[in-house]
């Protein structure tokens, strides 16, 4: 199994050094339209936004939490949880498909459902992947780790390189943080997610979009979490001998 690990050890390395590459010009001209706009939107405006995706969020965590299996049998290897966990990323891919698929083929009113939707099917995502990799979410610590898990798969350059430098320093960075900056959780993934999910609300193209959208989403979500868990276990290189 020592090969194995230092195979992990290896594409984890690889897959920081992909976050930290500047995104395509057409990202981050996008990134910049949508930072206009975040400016046109009034003070108010944004901290009703912030506070009801943060009443979501915060709800989906206590129901992730109450539904997710709590410990795990000792003695699994790194390959084990990997292949449970890939095989639970396919069974939420197609969660999340089927549930893009019926929300975009509804139009703009079912549609608009899907935002809270699909976000309650990647939070109860992030809780199985915690209990695969034998970290027990009913520890609030745990519960801000999947945040920035989360926020790491959906945001820009500047704050995927911040959240990053967290993740991979999460024993002393957890310490100091004991609340996530909500304003910039909730604008980094919708600026990330804005373009596609309003193509999802047009009539006829709804349907292939919703279920494109969010397969490749969780899709998104399964990497960053499964070599974020990783990145936790294997701190250091494993011993060759």
């Amino acid at each position: 199994m020592k090969e194995y690990e230092l195979k992990i050890y290896d594409e984890v390395e690889n897959w920081k050094r992909k976050l930290t590459k500047r995104s395509s010009l057409l990202n981050r001209m996008s990134k910049r339209a949508q930072t206009k706009v975040n400016e046109w939107i009034p003070e108010k405006a944004h901290n009703i936004i912030t506070e009801s995706i943060k009443n979501l969020v915060k709800a989906t965590l206590v129901g992730s939490d109450f539904t997710t299996r709590k410990g795990r049998k000792a003695g699994l290897s790194l390959a084990e949880m990997d292949l449970e966990m890939k095989q639970k990323l396919e069974m939420f891919r197609k969660t999340a498909m089927i549930e893009g698929a019926g929300t975009g083929a509804g139009g703009i009113l079912l549609g608009l459902a899907d935002f809270p939707l699909l976000l309650s099917i990647k939070m109860k995502f992030l809780f199985e992947a915690a209990a695969i990799y034998g970290f027990d979410t009913s520890k609030y610590e745990e519960r801000m780790f999947l945040l920035y898990v989360f926020q790491l798969a959906f945001s820009s350059d500047e704050t995927r390189k911040e959240t990053l430098d967290i993740i991979d320093n999460w024993d002393r960075e957890k310490e100091r943080l004991s609340e996530l900056d909500w304003r910039q959780f909730q604008q980094e993934y919708r600026d990330y997610i804005d373009f596609v999910k309003m193509l999802q609300l047009v009539p006829g193209i709804g349907l292939v979009v919703g279920a494109v959208a969010n397969y490749r989403l969780l899709d998104q979500l399964g990497e960053t979490a499964m070599n974020a868990f990783r990145l936790r276990l294997l701190k250091e290189p494993p011993p060759t001998m």
